[in-house]
């Protein structure tokens, strides 16, 4: 009778940790890309939890990539929709045919001189595994069909609504300033 009972408390403990964890899980995929701080391009800790209230596009971006011309789209959306709660956070990475070989300040002279950027952009990261940091873990693994799945090249984009939530994901060949783009960031920011 003893060793029932203990089989029974250690089953009752196994599920009430169980139910903890799951509830723990799921506290933390509530709050979304609030959680994640980063460094910025100048190796200052920039918590994404500063843009709550903004509609947040998310991409991965680098200096010498057959995309890299789009830092033109994304700033002229970053100019045109700054004022109505939307902001651009560009994540330089080398992941993809080492297309952003530079320091985090050759990339931020680049941006600048070249583009002319005026929106955050971060330090440089790792997309993809095995190193990948934990923004992009989130946001190819425990966000909704359509959205998750590995990063196949530079300036993926992630469109994030004003709590915090990935509501759809643009691959490279998706300029910023094209109709579809557009109308996905004016719909977020009349919500």
């Amino acid at each position: 009778m003893k060793s029932y009972l203990q089989a029974l408390l250690a089953v009752r403990t196994y599920l009430l940790c169980g139910a903890l964890l799951m509830m723990a899980g799921s506290l933390f995929a509530a709050s979304g890309i609030y959680t994640f701080t980063l460094n910025s391009i100048d190796g200052k800790p920039a918590p994404l939890a500063d843009y709550k209230g903004k509609v947040i596009l998310v991409v991965n971006v680098a200096s010498q990539c057959g995309y890299t011309p789009q830092y033109s789209a994304l700033e002229a959306i970053y100019e045109k929709y700054k004022d109505q709660g939307f902001v651009i956070v560009g994540f330089p990475a080398n992941n993809f045919g080492s297309q952003e070989p530079g320091t985090n300040e050759e990339i931020k002279t680049f941006c600048t001189r070249k583009y002319s950027v005026t929106f955050p952009i971060y330090a440089k990261i790792s997309v993809k595994a095995p190193n990948q940091a934990p923004l992009y873990t989130y946001l190819t693994k425990d966000t909704g069909p359509g959205i998750r799945g590995d990063i196949q090249w530079n300036f993926t984009k992630f469109l994030v609504d004003r709590n915090g939530n990935v509501v759809q994901r643009f691959e490279p060949a998706v300029t910023p300033d094209s109709k579809e783009m557009t109308a996905a960031i004016e719909q977020q920011l009349k919500r």
